[in-house]
């Protein structure tokens, strides 16, 4: 379904309920398939958390997870934990291209019985379950820290626990951070010293009620709106001030784009600052938060902000790659781009070409960033449904804060 987006007045103001992050949700859903005891509060709606509940709840002999990259990533670990539970998991046309044959070389090191189906080191998986033992791993820092989170998830129920060596430069440590604080909540003894990760064997628990935070990549196509419009006032619920998310770096990185974020209890306010004056240029390492990186790149654009982000060398195996995509689609609105391996730069620019089609190439992030544009001019966002992936609500929620939304 293709839907024109606009925002004639360019106001921003009303109140947005944000599930659960789905980082948080799904590490939480891994856990309490071990730990039924656990209850889980404001868990994630997004596509990919249902794609975990559905898998974990499954008998079937094949696991589609479709376009879940997260649950390809933790259900790989955890089916190769279970004993007599033999599947085949597999995915999407594109997960089939995304690379796990890392992961799946650390698990088989501990003893996992994982195969690679049809091409060596993709998807799908014939996943042979066994007891591990557990023991030592070493993998490289900089890959996703999807694969470093799925095996300190298994690791409180293997018998020798995890020692987990990361070599090199560390990328996303905030999701690995995110995942050793759920652990510790629970109750898992587990230190986190230099580059070495070691986690316990743990038989119970010792907190079984875990409330989710909001998800902040999903409050990030607000931010974008609030810098973008000529006023704004968007209250979102339920954020915490003591994130566990790496992307609540936002708050500062849009105070650099006229934004301001005010805390009222669980709640925060985005407020377009007065008589702001933007920057010539941004530049940002986002090593740590590449899920910003094509929010930030649209909102730049809009702006006529220069725009250098960094640290983005996991966006190429996502969803699509990301930063073609962001190339492409940004081009076409009139910028002037330049991409690298692990960067995009986007010049400063004029208005956006009015009129144009936003191609989302199965990618949630790329029709969520993009609509914010609309308060420059009216855009149609193809596909407009992949939002679901991670906010199925997005599109209502926009009407609500000012939005025009019209089928095509």
């Amino acid at each position: 379904m293709n839907l024109i987006i606009s925002n004639r007045n360019k106001i921003c103001k009303g109140e947005v309920k944000i599930s659960g992050s789905k980082s948080e949700s799904n590490r939480l859903l891994l856990l309490k398939a071990f730990f039924s005891e656990i209850e889980i509060i404001n868990i994630s709606n997004s596509d990919d958390s249902v794609a975990m509940i559905n898998a974990l709840s499954s008998n079937d002999l094949e696991i589609d997870v479709h376009h879940a990259g997260t649950a390809m990533r933790f259900l790989t670990a955890f089916y190769s934990t279970q004993p007599n539970k033999n599947i085949i998991l597999t995915g999407s046309d594109r997960m089939k291209e995304r690379p796990i044959g890392v992961l799946v070389k650390a698990l088989n090191k501990i003893g996992s019985d994982i195969i690679f189906e049809k091409k060596k080191g993709f998807p799908p998986l014939r996943i042979n379950g066994k007891t591990l033992e557990g023991g030592k791993i070493s993998l490289p820092a900089n890959i996703s820290s999807q694969y470093i989170s799925a095996i300190l998830l298994i690791a409180p129920f293997l018998k020798n626990g995890i020692s987990l060596t990361l070599t090199g430069k560390v990328t996303s440590l905030p999701y690995i951070k995110m995942t050793i604080s759920l652990l510790k909540k629970i109750g898992v003894v587990i230190e986190f010293k230099e580059n070495l990760i070691r986690v316990e064997n743990c038989r119970k628990i010792i907190n079984n009620k875990i409330i989710v935070e909001s998800d902040w990549s999903s409050a990030s196509y607000f931010y974008s709106c609030a810098a973008l419009s000529s006023y704004s006032d968007i209250k979102l619920t339920s954020f915490f001030k003591e994130s566990l998310q790496g992307d609540s770096k936002l708050i500062e990185i849009y105070q650099k784009l006229g934004v301001s974020t005010v805390f009222n209890i669980e709640e925060i306010s985005l407020k377009k600052i007065n008589n702001f004056i933007l920057p010539e240029s941004f530049e940002w390492d986002l090593i740590e938060t590449p899920d910003l990186a094509q929010t930030i790149a649209v909102t730049c654009f809009g702006l006529g902000v220069k725009c250098d982000l960094y640290g983005l060398h996991t966006l190429k195996i996502k969803e699509t790659d990301r930063l073609e995509a962001l190339n492409i689609e940004l081009t076409k609105m009139g910028a002037k781009v330049l991409i690298t391996d692990n960067s995009i730069h986007v010049l400063k620019s004029k208005k956006p070409r009015s009129g144009q089609k936003i191609k989302t190439y199965n990618d949630h992030r790329m029709a969520l960033a993009f609509s914010p544009l609309a308060i420059k001019t009216p855009i149609q966002i193809e596909s407009s449904e992949v939002v679901s992936k991670s906010f199925p609500s997005f599109w209502i929620d926009m009407q609500n804060i000012g939005f025009q939304v019209v089928e095509k």
